[in-house]
This record gives C-alpha cells, sequence and structure tokens, in this order.
C-alpha cells in the first residue's frame, strides 16, 4: 500500500509539473556537470573517505543517484559522441578510439579530419530550436577542425579548448603553438590564457554565464577536464589534503577543486533564484584510469577497458519538485538517456526524434514507468564487444574465449561463468552479432600503439582495490 501511495504522488507529481509548464509558458534550465577520468569511488556520495566532495555529496542528498549508469564507451571521444547525439556513437561511424590530438605535422590533417560528423544533431541544436541558449565549458574533443566547432554544434558559446586534455595552468607560448588544441579559446578563434586554475576559470565563467542568462531558459554543458592528466593541482589545495601521498594526494586536490568548482555553480544558481527552476546532472565520461591513482572500488577494471570500472560512472539527477529527493535508482541507465531527458524536460518531444537508442529518464527514476530503461546495452570496440541483458554480462575478446558474468551477484567480474552457462554465451552472442550488423564502419581507422596495453591493463585490475 505505501508503494502504491507513493507511486501515485510521483504521478501527480510529473503531472502537475508537466500542466504547469505548459499554462505558464516556463522552461527548466539545465546544467550538466561532467567530470573527466574520475575514479568511480572517488567522490563521497560514492563511499570515499579520503576524497573531500562536500557540495556532491549535497548535492546527491537533494537528488537520485543512479548507482548503474553506463558510458557508451570506455574512453572520451566516444563515449561524449553518444552522450552528445543519444545514439550509439557507432551507428554513425565514429571512431572507436579517442580522436587524437596533433602528434606530429604530419598527423595534422588527420586529426583535423576525425570529429563529430556533421549530419548528426547534437543535445544544443536540439535545444535552441526549444528557445534555449547553450555554452559548452571547458573540455569539447568532438574534433579540432573549425567544422566541428562548438558555435557550428547548436552551441552559441564557447569558453574551453577543442582537444582532449590540456594543463590547468596557463600554456606557456611554445606549448601553445606545438599543440594548438590545447589553447584556451572564448568562442570562435579568440585565444587567451586564464591566470586562474582552469577548474575554478570554467565555474567563474560559468556562473557569469548563468548571471547573463538568469532570464532565459539555459543549457549550460561544463566539460570539466578534471580529473584528467596532467596530474596538477595548486599548492593550496594540496596543503589541505592530509594523510595521502603521490599521484593520490595531488588526485585528491584536484578532485577537491573540481567540487569546489560545482559547488560554486550551484551556489550561484540559487543565489539567482533558478535553483527550483533548473535541472542538474552530475556524472563522469569513462573510469578512472590506472595510471592517475584513480579508484574503482567495488569494481574491476579501468579507463580503456569494459570491465565495470572501465564503464559504469558516478550519476546523480536532480529536478526540485519532481525527482525525490535522496533517493537511489538501481537500474542500469546510460549517457545516451541524457538526449531525450534534456529534450523533454525543456518541452520538447523526444519521441519525434528518429534513430535514438536513448530514454527519457525522468519517467523511470520517479516510478511512473516500472520497468527499465534499458532491456539490452551494448558496447564495442575494434574487435571487442559487449552486451549486457538484465543482470548478465558478455565479453568478447579477438585472441580468447568471451568471458561471461553476473552484476548483480559478482560486481567485481571474478567469476567467469562462460562454461557454466554456455546457452547464456550463444544467446548473447546472437544479440552482440545482430547490433554489429547495424552499424556503420568506423570513418577513421588509424592505428593506436597506445591502446595495445588495454587488455594486459584490464587483467592487472581484474580485482578492485580500496585505498
Amino acid at each position: 500500500m505505501k508503494t502504491l501511495r507513493s507511486f501515485s504522488k510521483n504521478v501527480f507529481y510529473c503531472v502537475v509539473f508537466l500542466c504547469v509548464n505548459m499554462l505558464l509558458g516556463q522552461k527548466k534550465n539545465i546544467i550538466f556537470l561532467f567530470a573527466d577520468d574520475a575514479g568511480y569511488h572517488d567522490f563521497g556520495f560514492q563511499g570515499s573517505e579520503t576524497f573531500n566532495t562536500s557540495n556532491l555529496d549535497k548535492l546527491a542528498l537533494e537528488g537520485v543517484i543512479c548507482t548503474q549508469a553506463y558510458t557508451t564507451a570506455a574512453v572520451c571521444g566516444p563515449s561524449r559522441a553518444g552522450l552528445l547525439t543519444g545514439k550509439y556513437q557507432q551507428r554513425f561511424g565514429f571512431e572507436e578510439n579517442n580522436v587524437p590530438g596533433y602528434m606530429s605535422a604530419s598527423s595534422r590533417d588527420i586529426a583535423d579530419d576525425m570529429g563529430l560528423p556533421l549530419d548528426q544533431k547534437t543535445i544544443a541544436d536540439y535545444l535552441k530550436n526549444l528557445g534555449y541558449t547553450s555554452i559548452v565549458l571547458g573540455k569539447w574533443h568532438m574534433g579540432n577542425a573549425d567544422r566541428y566547432h562548438p558555435l557550428n554544434r547548436g552551441f552559441d558559446e564557447f569558453y574551453g579548448f577543442r582537444g582532449g586534455a590540456r594543463n590547468f595552468f596557463p600554456l606557456i607560448e611554445k606549448k601553445a603553438k606545438e599543440s594548438p588544441e590545447k589553447r584556451l579559446e572564448r568562442n570562435f578563434g579568440n585565444y587567451k590564457e586564464s591566470e586562474l586554475y582552469l577548474t575554478d576559470a570554467l565555474a567563474s565563467e560559468a556562473c557569469e554565464f548563468m548571471k547573463r542568462n538568469k532570464k532565459n531558459p539555459f543549457f549550460m554543458y561544463v566539460s570539466f577536464n578534471a580529473v584528467h592528466g596532467p596530474l596538477e593541482a595548486t599548492p593550496e589545495d594540496l596543503e589541505s589534503i592530509k594523510g595521502l601521498t603521490g599521484k593520490r594526494k595531488t588526485l585528491a586536490a584536484m578532485t577537491l577543486a573540481l567540487d569546489r568548482a560545482c559547488g560554486k555553480i550551484l551556489d550561484t544558481l540559487k543565489a539567482l533564484g533558478l535553483e527550483d527552476d533548473t535541472l542538474i546532472v552530475f556524472s563522469n565520461d569513462n573510469g578512472g584510469p590506472d595510471g592517475t591513482s584513480s579508484c574503482n572500488y567495488p569494481l574491476s577494471g579501468c579507463k580503456s577497458n569494459h570491465l565495470e570500472g572501465g564503464i559504469r560512472v558516478p550519476f546523480i539527477l536532480k529536478l526540485p519538485g519532481i525527482v525525490e529527493q535522496n533517493s537511489v535508482y538501481e537500474n542500469p541507465v546510460s549517457m545516451l538517456d541524457l538526449l531525450p531527458t534534456f529534450i523533454n524536460v525543456a518541452g520538447g518531444d523526444a519521441n519525434g526524434i528518429d534513430g535514438l537508442d536513448g530514454v527519457d529518464l525522468i519517467p523511470y527514476v520517479t516510478g511512473q514507468n516500472k520497468s527499465v530503461p534499458h532491456e539490452v546495452l551494448f558496447w564495442k570496440k575494434e574487435n571487442r564487444g559487449v552486451v549486457r541483458q538484465g543482470d548478465w554480462k558478455l565479453m568478447r575478446f579477438p585472441d580468447r574465449p568471451a568471458e561471461l558474468y553476473n552484476i548483480k551477484t559478482d560486481i567485481s567480474e571474478n567469476t567467469n561463468l562462460a562454461y557454466e552457462y554456455p546457452e547464456k554465451v550463444r544467446t548473447l552472442f546472437k544479440l552482440l552479432w545482430e547490433w554489429e550488423g547495424e552499424l556503420e564502419r568506423p570513418m577513421f581507422m588509424l592505428k593506436r600503439l597506445y591502446e595495445v596495453n588495454a587488455m594486459k591493463r584490464m587483467d592487472e585490475k581484474r580485482t578492485p582495490v580500496l585505498d
């Protein structure tokens, strides 16, 4: 009876929310706070007792935590292509490895050609048609060439860098010339380095954007490069970290700055009187890498491989008056779901968009829809493929037998059940093959010497480590 009352209450709130928006013409602002390469466990709301993330912990108490949130790839670039389009990036042939920087003068033209295909619409494209002003702050990584620039992909403003990583302190002139995709850019072609630590600079710019647009609906894609390498923290943040040493200490200091930046944005939103009219999502682009001492506990694996530690990420969603505070949603969700969720909250109709693989999460996290958002989820990188159906996850490799895990009973993926359940292996193989038959061939087939160790790293990270 209690469950029924709760369900009826959620349905009632959802109906009231939609009706009020229709009558008053109100539109929700949308803020997407996106970390880079953070460890699954490296937040207080995820269980960390060593990393200080008080602002994000507070956000988690004000919204819903999705415990099984997945990216569409185990590396930065492809996962961002999936979330920005609401489609598996393989459907439009996006490179399954990361879009590279300028590795050499001869690679410049190749790198420029690797970007989000121009025939694919982004979240910002759809929101623009709904009257929204949109900005990208921070990391873009969807192509270095001008034709892939955020201002050519539906966004109205840009403050960040076009590539996939850069320093957190101002670039010296030589570095900027060698790696132009790392330069800090305002809108189009206006390059000037900030005197601030970059994470703080992005927060300041986000606050100014909100102040300029407080009377208009806006979408902020706050794409932090924290805590991606290089590992760089301010002396003040390092001094505040106690009980840790080495890379782990620096990573904690960078995470502290990330949390501070998110807190500044959330405090400014509240001060502007916009908190109750804003959908906020916080997440991360892939699992924490093994080279930065990130912690993905209790998950095995890391960035670049398809164990849970490479593809499962922290996820918070806050929508005041609609989503229950301090709640937990335990069914699998995907970054594919951001686009339809944002479109519908903005007053659009994602059901009218052809080819989406994502769903609107609001009916699910409020309990209005009791089914699961996704019966099946897929991942693919070159010859490696993964399919999850229910609690079962199959991992296919080009050079060794497939592995099968029950994620519900074996979250750390330590017990391979492939030989015990051969029929389940065959069923999941068939699903994976059928899905792959729908995909485009990758548009770019550059060899990546830095990817050859992905399998070795996966095996080394089989057992999760808690600091």
